[in-house]
């Protein structure tokens, strides 16, 4: 089996993008790989995060995960601090990394915006820990989404940087997994725009811990337009809200987009969101209530993870102390 490395930042409470995006693939690849699922405490700090906060929600991911089909015993499901190799292997890939590759990182642009001389250097050199967290496992695999495939050739050209300098075929190439039918989720609120966790409006996502009556509550409230469904995907082109209703219908109900429009054409959106209630509550529902069960066991969460970090810990720590010998420290 190879050897696959996910992470997901516990900054907030993970959305049906999240889901539909990410975790429904990381579920559906236990069966033929070796997973190592970690959340991503470090990199969550490259922004400002309250500690109880994320603690609470470090928590509550891992509560979603599992409650998702994560399974913790035959995979490995831990938070990233846990583990100090991925500080250790990170800090001798900012030596290994040039300026100018961290330069080209276009999602540091985007999240830094005009204002990035007040941006914390951690956000700045978050491609190098995640490289680190790939490769400290020597994992083969990364699933991610397009906006990350940039980062997995980062990592790719620091391993064969540090293989280059140091002699050796130590770090393998990664390839990045990125689903070729990922639903892109838009926002309830406003179909142009991605949903997300951060989003100041609570109605403009649904949350993987939201029960039957908030999932109800957020479609009945979603935005769209005046017109009905209809017969063709031709038709929505430029109406982003209903294009991203039937999107979302389609990637839980496991249909082609074109599927849903052939049963919904000519209905009007209050029949349509209905049914995508009940699609939505079907798939959604059961993993909040579980979460629920799981986070009213703490201890048992917290061992999880512990155990989790021993077993990540014992893969990793061979592997990152040979590249700290190579780099020439006493060991």
């Amino acid at each position: 089996m190879q050897r696959i490395f996910s992470g997901i930042q516990p900054s907030g409470i993970p959305q049906l993008g999240n889901y539909l995006g990410a975790i429904r693939n990381w579920v559906s690849l236990q069966a033929d790989h070796e997973c190592i699922f970690c959340l991503v405490d470090m990199h969550a700090i490259t922004t400002w995060q309250a500690p109880e906060e994320l603690r609470r929600h470090t928590l509550t991911q891992a509560a979603i995960l599992l409650a998702s089909g994560i399974d913790a015993s035959r995979h490995i499901l831990f938070n990233q601090s846990a583990v100090s190799a991925h500080a250790r292997l990170a800090w001798i890939f900012n030596c290994v990394t040039r300026l100018g590759w961290l330069n080209r990182m276009t999602q540091f642009k985007d999240k830094a915006g005009k204002d990035r001389e007040n941006h914390s250097s951690g956000l700045y050199v978050y491609p190098n820990l995640m490289a680190a967290d790939i490769l400290a496992y020597k994992a083969t695999r990364v699933p991610v989404g397009e906006d990350q495939k940039q980062h997995l050739e980062l990592a790719n050209d620091i391993a064969q940087k540090f293989n280059h300098d140091y002699g050796v075929e130590f770090f393998p190439q990664v390839e990045a997994l990125i689903p070729t039918a990922a639903a892109r989720v838009m926002s309830l609120r406003d179909g142009t725009k991605k949903m997300s966790k951060s989003d100041p409006s609570a109605q403009s996502r649904i949350e993987l811990t939201d029960d039957a009556d908030a999932i109800a509550l957020k479609i009945r409230r979603a935005k769209t337009d005046t017109g009905v469904l209809p017969a063709t995907l031709e038709e929505l082109a430029d109406r982003p809200e209903a294009r991203n209703l039937v999107s979302i219908y389609a990637a839980l109900a496991n249909m082609s987009a074109q599927q849903v429009l052939d049963q919904h054409q000519g209905q009007g959106f209050g029949p349509f969101k209905a049914a995508l209630t009940d699609v939505v509550v079907q798939a959604i529902a059961p993993i909040g209530a579980e979460t629920t069960r799981l986070l009213g066991d703490e201890t048992h969460l917290l061992n999880t993870l512990r155990l989790g970090a021993q077993r990540a810990q014992a893969i990793a720590e061979p592997i990152v102390s040979e590249a700290e010998k190579l780099v020439g420290f006493l060991k």
